[in-house]
């Protein structure tokens, strides 16, 4: 698969979710089928047709375990440097059947982790997205954030999660 043309508010920006640029993933909601720490790697997601683990086929990216109780999986991201967001990629590619079918993304600033308490402004609206496939979507935040919450819905794996903005 060729490298899509970046939008420009990718290639006028930084990956803010990098982990040169200290991101880390700190929480997920679950993570039976692949850890939460390759959602940020820096590295392009890779495919290795005969992989398996202790849970399965191994996917280079976040998967969650099935859900059948209506809820929804997240993780959040650490943004260390923060900064307002452009626009992010949510990257499917390698995730065919297992991918969400919809993922939206909350931000907040804050001195000290999130909590249940956290007040969570909306980034990114619950959006379709396609399987297998970069899906860029702009966002204009004006406000400064450090903290990204990312929903999928109802769960499934997603390859790589870059945000895209200015520190």
């Amino acid at each position: 698969m060729s490298e899509p043309l970046l939008p420009s508010f990718a290639s006028d920006a930084v990956n803010l979710a990098s982990p040169r640029m200290g991101a880390e993933v700190i929480y997920a909601t679950d993570e039976f089928f692949a850890s939460k720490e390759r959602l940020i790697k820096d590295t392009e997601p890779q495919f290795i047709p005969d992989k398996y683990d202790n849970h399965g086929k191994w996917m280079d990216g976040w998967e969650s375990s099935r859900r059948r109780d209506g809820g929804y999986d997240h993780c959040i991201v650490n943004l260390k440097a923060g900064g307002t967001i452009e626009g992010v990629d949510i990257d499917t590619r390698h995730f065919t059947g297992n991918h969400p079918p919809h993922a939206s993304i909350d931000g907040t600033l804050s001195t000290s982790s999130p909590n249940e308490d956290t007040v969570w402004m909306e980034v990114v609206p619950k959006t379709k997205i396609k399987p297998d496939a970069h899906n860029f979507i702009e966002v204009k935040s004006w406000e400064r954030l450090n903290y990204i919450r990312f929903n999928i819905y109802p769960d499934g794996g997603v390859a790589r999660l870059r945000i895209y903005g200015h520190p």
